[in-house]
């Protein structure tokens, strides 16, 4: 993502930079256009989740969706990161979510703030998932456990034992998405 310009990127879609200058001015533009194509299609596939027993049903139920859509392009996370929905039926979609956690007991404040730290949650989760992905096919030895212990030296047992526990994917995003959202509750 570091390397994307508009520049560079017209040549991959066989167009000259200047077209495509007429549809984003700049690179933040072209990053809040492709956050909002990967909010669309997050706002499709709940669109699609029937609803859950309780809020926190459809909490997790977003949580999960969001999690999968940035999953399925490099960077997915990093890409939402700091950008601006550039489609008000994508941000009015929050409208259904709000008044789901509003009649649970939430005030409007708490709502908003639940649905930020979620997606903050996912976010970052999903960043240090691709990132240690990526890290791990072009250098294996990057989160050797075994080398990291050896560098850590005598001392710091229990660091090494959690860094052993360490289960990353679905388990450990099932676990903390269940502790966020118990302190939600």
């Amino acid at each position: 993502m570091d390397a994307l310009t508009v520049r560079a990127l017209a040549p991959r879609l066989d167009v000259g930079a200047p077209a495509l200058y007429w549809h984003v001015r700049n690179k933040q533009e072209l990053l809040d256009e492709m956050s909002t194509f990967v909010m669309r299609r997050v706002t499709d596939a709940l669109s699609k989740v029937p609803p859950g027993a309780s809020w926190r049903d459809d909490v997790a139920a977003y949580a999960r969706v969001l999690r999968s859509e940035y999953l399925l392009y490099r960077d997915g996370a990093r890409i939402f990161s700091g950008t601006r929905i550039a489609d008000p039926d994508v941000v009015k979609a929050k409208e259904p979510w709000l008044a789901r956690l509003t009649a649970a007991g939430f005030t409007l404040a708490a709502a908003d703030d639940a649905l930020d730290l979620v997606t903050a949650f996912v976010v970052g989760f999903v960043i240090e998932e691709q990132e240690r992905n990526r890290s791990t096919e072009t250098g294996p030895d990057r989160y050797s456990l075994a080398e990291r212990d050896a560098w850590l030296g005598d001392g710091a047992e229990l660091v090494k034992a959690a860094g052993h526990l360490r289960d990353d994917g679905d388990p450990r995003f099932e676990r903390q998405l269940t502790a966020l959202l118990d302190g939600l509750a």
